[in-house]
């Protein structure tokens, strides 16, 4: 039996019930937070006290008002590595709050 042949299979059918099911949104949310805590580290996670993601725009709630003033310098290169690890241009926009 391939396997090869049998992990694309699944694979397809994965992508075709997420789109069909419009799981899409749900599974970028997840995605982004885990993103997130992967690439800010455990010092800048534990400062975040929400993260929200709706139609291409992340919203960070921080606890540290020295924190946020820091991450908003560095928007866009915050931006463009979380689409690189994503593998797609997802995020649009951060706000932080």
């Amino acid at each position: 039996m391939d396997t090869s042949n049998n992990t694309q299979h699944i694979k397809q059918i994965f992508e075709a019930m997420r789109k069909e099911r419009k799981l899409q949104k749900g599974l970028e949310k997840a995605q982004v937070k885990k993103i997130w805590q992967e690439l800010m580290g455990d010092t800048i996670d534990k400062f975040t006290s929400n993260l929200q993601y709706h139609n291409g725009v992340l919203t960070i709630y921080l606890t540290s008002s020295a924190l946020r003033e820091e991450l908003n310098r560095g928007k866009q290169r915050i931006i463009d590595r979380l689409n690189e690890h994503y593998g797609e241009q997802i995020i649009k926009k951060i706000i932080f709050k």
